[in-house]
């Protein structure tokens, strides 16, 4: 399994002896063969956080179609502010992504790839877009076999 911390943000909360910190960390894991989950940990410490929100992806994972190395259309995934566009590419081109998209689509196993991010740079929002593009993927052989029924 591939697991990468996408994000790690630590919070401060202010109490009588000053400032009390607890980490947050948004993790992306996947097999690198179209299985792909995305987590969110909080703790007081950041080993702990990442373990948690590692743990959380490992629940959550999806399986997408992916044609190749590369995607089999273009798609659009939004998810609150963040939005995100996916074009399949040619072989050679390369994860042409940055930041949490590279991160989902390197831990789903696509390599050639290129990509838009539109809308809010939340983290959170970014990734999220990104799984909700890779869920409205479909292969040729599966609209046909809509289409016979």
């Amino acid at each position: 399994m591939i697991e990468k911390v996408v994000f790690i943000n630590r919070c401060a909360k202010v109490v009588k002896g000053g400032r009390r910190f607890s980490f947050s960390a948004l993790a992306v894991v996947g097999d690198g063969k179209g299985s792909i989950g995305v987590g969110l940990g909080k703790a007081n410490e950041v080993p702990d956080a990442i373990r948690k929100s590692t743990e959380h992806a490992k629940k959550r994972l999806i399986k997408v179609k992916i044609k190749g190395d590369t995607i089999p259309h273009e798609v659009f995934g939004v998810f609150d502010g963040g939005k995100v566009l996916l074009k399949p590419a040619s072989t050679g081109t390369g994860l042409i992504a940055g930041g949490g998209v590279r991160a989902v689509l390197e831990a789903a196993g696509v390599k050639n790839v290129l990509t838009k991010s539109m809308g809010s740079n939340n983290h959170i929002a970014v990734v999220n877009a990104t799984i909700a593009a890779l869920r409205q993927l479909r292969l040729s052989d599966d609209i046909a076999a809509i289409r016979k029924a």
